[in-house]
């Protein structure tokens, strides 16, 4: 009896690193460590405090860490999965959409836990959350509510049944977890997304800079050929061996190069799938 209590407990542990495991790999893949940290105020990863400049004001990450108090260590599951794919807080007010929550509705429950497994298993942080640095009308929480009816449809990925298995891999992997289009994308007066322009690129993204068209257009897109696209996700290194810099350098170290190969080689033919727009955003 002693030794089958053993066995289902070495089981359950064993399903429980295997769920912690599998998390870490999606955090990666959802770019977690950049925004929640303070890299340049020293801050310790996942602790909040990034200051994300936007056309808007300046919004700061909170701390995610589990610590009960400045971070999220007394959330349930479903103030998790209300947090990550409805945009809704513990407290039942709305996240500004500079939280990418448009974009992460589309995980999967499962997935969204197995993050929330990760964030758990790591060290508690005591952080205390920034207010931001946003002025009214945006500064003000109670109309998210109002926003979100114009502009946000929640609901879980559906793949595509006319496409095969690896197009839906990187067309989750793009459009929910990664969520190029967040930044890929320009925004309306409203601070949603332009899906006329979906991946086009913007000359007012996250922290002030331009973000270039990642469709395959000819003349202002990428238009890379697949085995250089997945291998500027592995290595930040462009066709003319340029590197990549700023946030998309941060999102090649902490993300896209722990990602399998064939996850990146989904990404890049989901992206080189998408219709090409014309769009320049350089100088």
């Amino acid at each position: 009896m002693l030794a089958l209590a053993w066995l289902v407990f070495c089981m359950g542990q064993a399903l429980a690193d295997n769920l912690v495991e599998r998390g870490a790999y999606l955090t990666r893949a959802a770019g977690c460590m950049g925004c929640h940290t303070d890299r340049a105020g020293k801050g310790a990863p996942f602790a909040g405090g990034r200051a994300l400049k936007t056309p808007f004001g300046i919004f700061y990450s909170p701390n995610i860490t589990a610590h009960k108090q400045t971070g999220i260590g007394a959330w349930s599951d479903g103030d998790f999965l209300a947090a990550v794919k409805q945009g809704i807080r513990p407290d039942g007010a709305h996240y500004f959409p500079v939280f990418p929550y448009t974009s992460y509705t589309l995980l999967r429950a499962e997935d969204v836990l197995a993050i929330k497994a990760y964030m758990f298993s790591l060290t508690p942080v005591a952080r205390q959350n920034r207010a931001h640095d946003v002025g009214p009308p945006f500064s003000w929480r109670w109309s998210m509510g109002a926003w979100k009816q114009l502009y946000f449809d929640a609901g879980e990925f559906i793949a595509d049944d006319k496409q095969d298995a690896q197009w839906n891999r990187g067309a989750y992997l793009v459009n929910a977890l990664a969520h190029c289009g967040e930044c890929h994308t320009p925004r309306n007066a409203a601070g949603a997304l332009d899906r006329t322009l979906w991946m086009a690129g913007t000359k007012d993204g996250p922290e002030g800079d331009a973000v270039p068209n990642i469709t395959p257009a000819h003349n202002t897109g990428l238009g890379w050929p697949l085995d250089q696209l997945s291998f500027f996700l592995k290595t930040g290194t462009k066709p003319d061996w340029e590197k990549a810099e700023g946030l998309m350098a941060e999102a090649v170290q902490d993300g896209y190069k722990h990602l399998t190969d064939a996850d990146r080689d989904a990404i890049a033919v989901y992206l080189n799938s998408l219709p090409a727009i014309e769009n320049h955003v350089g100088d």
